[in-house]
């Protein structure tokens, strides 16, 4: 488990610089999300905020039981080139598409 360090004030604990978050929970692989598991309502909705979050340089893996294409055309739409996309599965079970941002 993380340490966990108690400071007097936030000026302090902002003169100590530190890696990243304390959550304590950082993964070296990428993140691979099924978007199945997201009611489809808001689905498409999570998606993005899930890419948008991401730093440039870092990617996430979409599983699908299918091919989202109007998903990744929604994501040129939305925000042209700024992320890659590579399919790694093609089905015909499940469809595993890394998508990496780059600016």
């Amino acid at each position: 488990m993380a340490e966990i360090e108690i400071h007097r004030s936030h000026a302090d604990a902002v003169a100590q610089p530190t890696q990243g978050c304390a959550c304590g929970g950082h993964d070296d692989e990428l993140p691979e999300l099924d978007v199945q598991t997201i009611p489809h309502a808001i689905r498409h909705a999570s998606i993005f905020g899930a890419l948008e979050s991401l730093q440039p340089g870092s990617g996430l893996i979409i599983s699908a039981t299918h091919d989202p294409v109007p998903l990744l055309t929604q994501l040129a739409d939305r925000h042209g080139d700024t992320y890659t996309t590579e399919h790694l599965d093609r089905g015909p079970e499940r469809w595993r598409i890394l998508i990496r941002r780059i600016g």
